[in-house]
């Protein structure tokens, strides 16, 4: 995504993103909810049966929710993965892509950066 962003980006553009901590990882715990319209019927209009399985990849820093939601006529699954980063983390892979950081906080409104923050944000610019 990154090289995506670099190919598009102006000279003098920048990007922000808004990224999960490592703080928000360890918070996590891995574990399985089971609940009749799970999530107040987030996942369907109709009746069904919903498993929210939560998985942590430790070494990758990275959380796999996986919901499977049945139905009388069908079953789906979805699965949503989250990595999450230190600030050096999040920094080599700016430069790895030809970014250099121009700020750092603790949300996308701007808030002076805490270690304690669950997410933290990054203004990026092109370095070449």
């Amino acid at each position: 995504m990154l090289s995506k962003f670099h190919t598009f980006l102006k000279p003098t553009g920048s990007i922000l993103l808004d990224v999960p901590s490592i703080k928000a990882f360890e918070k996590r715990e891995e574990g399985t909810v089971y609940e009749a319209n799970l999530m107040n019927n987030f996942w369907s209009a109709r009746k069904y049966h919903g498993f929210h399985h939560t998985f942590k990849y430790e070494q990758e820093k990275l959380i796999l929710d996986e919901y499977t939601i049945i139905e009388a006529n069908r079953t789906r699954v979805f699965y949503s993965w989250l990595q999450h980063f230190s600030r050096e983390m999040i920094e080599n892979e700016l430069k790895a892509n030809a970014f250099g950081m121009n700020g750092f906080f603790s949300d996308v409104a701007g808030s002076a950066y805490s270690s304690e923050s669950e997410v933290f944000a990054i203004v990026a610019g092109k370095t070449h």
